[in-house]
């Protein structure tokens, strides 16, 4: 395989990680009980955001579609993120599993996840 085909591959897996980012945090940003937390959430989806748009454009200049890959680690990660959200726990306990979950994210992005 070439140097270039293994980069698109992994830059298919950050694509794939970073879009299903964009569709965890807004859960855990409504599902968290502190008004900080939630906002912490909030930018951290902007800036995932602006992720997606930066490897969009390095497929554009690839002349690639960042399609094809799935980031299985990632999936893992945020299904740790939602059963979080489903404890019975309450107040600064329950904000702590989620950000437990969320920490994840970020140690077990692309990178790490495969």
């Amino acid at each position: 395989m070439a140097l270039k085909d293994v980069l698109i591959d992994e830059l298919r897996d950050m694509y794939s990680a970073e879009n299903q980012l964009v569709k965890a945090l807004p859960k855990l940003a409504k599902g968290a009980k502190n008004s900080e937390l939630k906002a912490l959430f909030t930018a951290h989806l902007d800036e995932t955001k602006g992720q997606v748009l930066r490897l969009k454009q390095v497929f554009e200049i690839f002349g690639e579609k960042p399609t094809g890959e799935h980031c299985n680690g990632m999936e893992g990660v945020i299904e740790e993120g939602a059963d979080a959200l489903e404890k019975d726990e309450e107040g600064p306990s329950f904000d702590s599993g989620i950000i437990g979950a969320a920490l994840r994210f970020d140690a077990e992005g692309p990178d790490e996840a495969q």
